[in-house]
C-alpha cells in the first residue's frame, strides 16, 4: 500500500517533489515492505501495512481451550490491577476480561500466553520474561496512568507488542492536589493539625503567609502546569511558567507570563514542579539551583519526586534558602521510614495521591480501555509510546541515519534560547534516490523525538510523532535535494533549522536568520559537518562543546589543557572558518561532562567569544 501522506506536518519542495501518495493497492516503496502476515494485518484493518505493524489486531488464536464463560473468537483482555467499572464495562463489550489482581511474577507469566492485551498500573512489573512467555500472543499492553518505568519498552517492540498509556485524564486531579498542597503549606494545615490533635495549642508558631500577590514559577507549562496557573489566578497571584515548548498565545490567554529558567527561579515566591522525569530533568533542582533562589521560597512538586535532589532540598530547608515545601512524590516510593525530608518539619507530605479522586480513576479506566480496544482493532493510538515494528532490512540500512536524526533534533532544541517555544522546524534531506525509493517518515519522527522528548514525558515514535508536533504547535516542513551520484547510500546529509528564535549561541544562526545545525554519516558514526555558516567535522558521541574564536595559533592547545587539566577526555576536535586570522567555530567531543568550574575557565580564555556545551 502507499505510504501515507502526513497529516500534521507541512511539506514543501525543493527542486523534485516528494512522492504524491499513490493510488489505494499500490506497494509501498521495497524498503518499507512489510512480510505477508503483516501486510495481510493491515489489509484487513484498512491501514498502510508499515503502520499497521505498530498496531497490531487481535488474535482469536488460542493455544488452550477458551476459559468457562469466554465467548470464542473474542480477544481476551488481562487486567492485572484494579480498574474503575465503567472502563471494565468497555472492555466487556468487547472482548472477554480476566480480572485477576495480585498476581506473582510467576502467575502472571503462566496465564500471559492465553491473552491478546494486558493492563497495569504502577504495582505490576511487565518486563521481557513476560513477552517472552506470552509466545507472541500478547499484542498490547495498557498501562492505567501517565509513567510507563514498568514495561519494558524494548522487549515489548521487540516482540512485536503495542504500548499505550493514559495520559490526559488524571489532569485535573493532579492539578487539584498541586494547589491543595501549596494553599496547605503556605498555612501550615498538616503541622497544626498534628499539633492540635496532641492537644495542644500553637496559634503563634503556626502563621502562615498570604498567597494574594505573589508570584508563583510554574515549571513545566503543560497539561497539568497550566490548569495549575488557571486556578492560582483565581487565587490572586502572579503566575510566570518555563516551558520550552509552551505556546505563548495559551499562555496569554490564562495571564500567565513565559520566562527564562533562570528568571524563574530568582523571582519566586513559590514554585511548582511539573515537568517529567528525564536525563534532562534528573535532579534539576539541587544546590546550583537552589543557591539561585529567592531566599524563603517555596516548593510544590506533584510530578516525579527525580527531578528534585532530595539531599540538597533538605540542605535548602536547613539553610532557611526555602522555607518550605510540599511534595506528594518521592526519588523512591515509599521513602524510608527515616527519609530526612519526610521527617522535616517544614515538610507537608502525602503519598503519591495526584490522581487518586473517584473521577479521575474512572476517568483512567476509560481513557485506557478505549486506547487497549482501538489497538486490538488495528487502529493507531495516539498514546502509543513505543516505537512501531519496523522490517529488520529497513533498520538495517538507515539505522546510523536514524541516529543521526535524532541527534541533530536534541542538538538543535538545546541551542534555543528564551521562552518563546518552538514553533517551525525545516529539515532538509539531500539524497541520490529517487522520491519513491526513500520514505522520510521515520527520519522525521526521530527528529521530533530529538527536539520534544528531552523535557518531556511523550515516548516519540513512528505513530505519534506528527501529532505530537501538532499539540505543541511545532510545523515541521521537509524539502528534499536531489543530488548527482550513487542511490545505493539513502542520504547523504540531513539539516536540520528551527526559525524564529534566539540562540544561546548565536553562532548557530545561518545568514538567513536560522539555528541551522547539519549532519552526516561517516563510517557508520553520525558526525555533524555545520553549524550556522561554519562548516566542522566531529563524531556526535558523548557530549559536545562548541566555541566561537578569533582565529590564532594555540586554541586549540588552550583548550584542550584546560580539558586535560580537570581530567575531561577529548574524543574529537574540529574547527571550521570564515578565513585565516577572523572567526572560527571549534566543535570538541568529550566523553565526560565537564563541570561548571572548567566550562567557566573555557569561557575566560580571551580569545574565546562564545561557548556552549550540549548533551547528546
Amino acid at each position: 500500500m502507499a505510504a501515507p501522506t502526513p497529516t500534521t506536518a507541512a511539506t514543501t519542495h525543493h527542486r523534485i517533489l516528494l512522492p504524491s501518495p499513490s493510488p489505494r493497492g499500490a506497494l509501498a516503496p521495497a524498503s518499507l515492505r512489510l512480510p505477508l502476515r503483516a501486510q495481510a494485518r493491515a489489509q484487513r484493518a484498512r491501514l498502510p501495512a508499515p503502520l499497521a505493524a505498530a498496531a497490531p489486531a487481535a488474535s482469536t488464536a488460542s493455544p488452550e481451550a477458551p476459559a468457562s464463560g469466554a465467548v470464542p473468537g473474542k480477544p481476551t483482555v488481562l487486567v492485572a490491577e484494579k480498574l474503575g467499572a465503567a472502563g471494565l464495562a468497555l472492555l466487556r463489550e468487547f472482548a472477554n476480561v480476566d480480572c485477576s489482581y495480585g498476581l506473582s511474577p510467576e502467575e502472571l507469566r503462566a496465564k500471559i500466553s492465553l491473552c491478546d492485551a494486558l493492563i497495569v498500573r504502577s504495582g505490576t512489573k511487565v518486563g521481557r520474561d513476560v513477552f517472552e512467555a506470552s509466545g507472541g500472543r500478547l499484542r498490547v499492553v495498557g498501562r492505567a496512568g501517565v509513567g510507563i518505568d514498568n514495561v519494558d519498552l524494548a522487549a515489548a517492540t521487540e516482540h512485536g507488542c503495542l504500548v499505550v498509556n493514559a495520559p490526559t485524564a488524571n489532569t485535573v486531579a493532579a492539578a487539584e492536589h498541586g494547589i491543595a498542597l501549596l494553599t496547605a503549606m503556605a498555612r501550615n494545615i498538616a503541622q497544626a493539625d498534628a499539633s492540635l490533635k496532641a492537644g495542644k495549642w500553637m496559634r503563634n508558631k503556626y502563621v502562615g503567609v498570604s498567597l494574594v500577590g505573589k508570584t508563583l514559577a510554574i515549571l513545566g507549562f503543560g497539561k497539568v502546569g497550566s490548569e495549575v496557573a488557571r486556578r492560582a489566578k483565581g487565587l490572586g497571584m502572579h503566575v510566570v511558567a518555563h516551558d520550552p515548548y509552551a505556546s505563548a498565545d495559551r499562555a496569554r490567554a490564562i495571564g500567565v507570563e513565559l520566562v527564562s529558567m533562570e528568571e524563574a527561579m530568582t523571582t519566586a515566591d513559590f514554585i511548582s514542579l511539573h515537568m517529567p522525569l528525564t536525563p534532562a530533568t534528573d535532579k534539576m533542582l539541587n544546590d546550583e539551583a537552589f543557591a539561585k533562589m529567592k531566599k524563603g521560597v517555596r516548593i510544590i512538586n506533584v510530578a516525579r519526586g527525580g527531578v528534585i535532589d532530595e539531599e540538597a532540598l533538605v540542605r535548602a530547608l536547613d539553610s532557611g534558602i526555602v522555607a518550605q515545601a510540599a511534595l506528594d512524590v518521592f526519588t523512591k516510593e515509599p521513602p524510608a521510614p527515616d527519609n530526612k525530608l519526610v521527617l522535616h518539619e517544614n515538610v507537608t507530605v502525602t503519598p503519591h495521591l495526584g490522581a487518586s479522586t473517584v473521577e479521575a480513576q474512572e476517568g483512567v479506566a476509560i481513557e485506557i480501555a478505549e486506547a487497549v480496544i482501538g489497538a486490538l482493532k488495528g487502529e493507531l493510538a495516539a498514546s502509543a509510546v513505543n516505537a512501531p515494528m519496523v522490517p529488520a532490512e529497513v533498520l538495517s540500512e538507515l539505522a546510523p541515519f536514524v541516529v543521526l536524526a535524532e541527534k541533530l533534533g536534541r542538538l538543535a532544541v538545546q541551542l534555543v534560547a528564551g521562552g518563546g517555544g518552538i514553533k517551525s522546524v525545516k529539515v532538509t534531506y539531500a539524497s541520490a534516490r529517487a522520491p519513491d525509493d526513500l520514505d522520510t517518515r521515520l527520519l522525521r519522527a526521530m527528529i521530533t523525538k530529538g527536539l520534544i522528548e528531552p523535557i518531556s514525558s511523550v515516548f516519540v515514535n513512528l505513530v505519534n510523532a506528527d501529532f505530537t508536533a501538532k499539540q505543541r504547535g511545532i510545523r515541521i516542513t521537509e524539502e528534499r535535494i536531489l543530488l548527482d551520484g550513487s542511490p545505493e547510500t539513502p542520504i547523504d546529509y540531513i539539516q536540520v533549522q528551527i526559525a524564529n528564535v534566539e540562540s544561546k549561541f548565536p553562532s548557530a544562526i545561518s545568514e538567513t536568520g536560522e539555528i541551522t545545525v547539519e549532519g552526516r554519516v561517516k563510517d557508520g558514526v553520525p558526525h555533524l559537518t555545520k553549524v550556522g555558516a561554519f562548516q566542522v567535522d566531529v563524531s556526535l558521541e558523548g557530549s559536545l562543546i562548541l566555541c566561537r574564536q578569533v582565529d590564532q595559533p594555540g586554541m586549540i592547545g588552550s583548550v584542550g589543557s584546560v580539558l586535560g587539566e580537570e581530567n575531561v577526555n577529548v574524543s574529537f576536535m574540529s574547527v571550521g572558518r570564515i578565513a585565516p586570522r577572523k572567526h572560527a567555530v571549534m566543535a570538541i567531543g568529550v566523553d565526560e561532562e565537564p563541570s561548571k568550574g572548567t566550562l567557566t575557565k573555557i569561557g575566560e580564555i580571551p580569545a574565546i567569544e562564545e561557548f556552549v556545551f550540549l548533551k547528546l
